[in-house]
């Protein structure tokens, strides 16, 4: 079977990795991938191992500009008859800590600009749309003791006299009732996926803790943490592991019922041991680790159950933090 992709935010960390496994791919010859970035968190260096393939069309697009938009839809519609199917993924999102606080900051691109894009995936007779969430949604109640919060359990959000942070998660979480009405309403196959701490060791603007530590210490010798890494836990999610759960729920039409999926390890480390383990790799046996500021609203832990898409699909996580940190130590100290 022939698939046609269009991927909104395809230089970003999950869109340039999903191009590299949908090319990847053992049947990627059939496959043609339609992709478009401003460049907001990316550069074309995440996507120049691809932009030469034949079967990959990029395009420096904005999902917030009709006319842009315009123009995508119609490369689709013109080449859609072509494929067995399309798939839409939605990957665009203002995702950085330093936005989640000032809501027009997110709520532009995250919430008007996935619906336009679901919309259009309707119109062009797109059979699936896969959406890319957020684990934020679960707020402070990012954990439990069996085993991870379920999708199914209740959410207690943060309000907005304790933290503007909770406009973020509050935007994304409207996204995945769009996702479900969409599909209840039998305009299209879907799903929403909640992410939890994706890393990548081709992240070319590091805000993320992973990186943000390693440059640290190559920088400066030393790392500066939170007030709330004192005590705060983490999973970490290598980028090539969700990526491949977005292919996994696409290729499964059972499972694209407009419902949400976690999407994570349970390989849980404390955001100390985390600088101290990317210390080591790095040849540092007494790392200075700093404490200075406060994050409001920042849940102590955050481990989900990933009970859910293992059951529905084939997926699960294959590199482990030790080896996904190895890459991106050596990413990162290489550039």
């Amino acid at each position: 079977m022939s698939t046609l992709y269009a991927i909104s935010g395809v230089a970003g960390m999950t869109g340039n990795e999903l191009v590299r496994q949908i090319l990847e791919k053992d049947h990627g010859n059939d496959d043609h991938v339609l992709g478009f970035d401003n460049f907001f968190a990316s550069s074309m260096e995440t996507i120049e191992d691809c932009i030469q393939d034949k079967r990959f069309d990029f395009f420096p697009y904005d999902i917030n500009n009709t006319m842009q938009m315009k123009c995508f839809e119609e490369n689709v519609a013109n080449r859609k008859d072509s494929y067995d199917e399309i798939i839409y993924i939605n990957c665009a999102a203002v995702v950085h800590t330093e936005h989640f606080y000032h809501v027009y900051d997110t709520f532009e691109t995250n919430v008007l600009g996935m619906n336009e894009f679901m919309q259009q995936a309707i119109r062009v007779g797109a059979q699936k749309y896969i959406h890319c969430s957020t684990s934020e949604v679960y707020s402070m109640d990012s954990w439990n003791e069996s085993g991870g919060v379920k999708e199914s359990d209740f959410l207690t959000m943060s309000h907005a006299e304790h933290s503007q942070r909770t406009s973020y998660a509050m935007g994304k979480l409207l996204t995945e009732f769009f996702m479900k009405d969409a599909v209840d309403a039998g305009k299209i196959k879907g799903c929403s996926i909640r992410f939890a701490n994706v890393y990548s060791k081709n992240e070319r603007f590091p805000k993320h803790i992973i990186p943000f530590i390693i440059n640290s210490f190559r920088d400066n010798g030393k790392v500066v943490l939170l007030e709330n890494s004192r005590k705060n836990r983490r999973t970490f999610l290598n980028n090539y592991d969700s990526c491949s759960a977005v292919l996994a729920l696409a290729g499964t039409d059972s499972a694209l019922d407009g419902t949400v999926y976690n999407v994570a390890t349970d390989e849980e480390i404390s955001m100390i041991d985390l600088a101290k383990l990317c210390a080591s790799k790095m040849g540092i046996s007494d790392p200075v680790i700093e404490f200075q500021g406060y994050r409001a609203s920042d849940p102590e832990r955050r481990l989900l159950s990933t009970e859910k898409i293992r059951a529905r699909t084939q997926w699960k996580p294959v590199i482990g933090l030790d080896k996904g940190l190895d890459e991106c130590i050596a990413n990162y100290l290489n550039r």
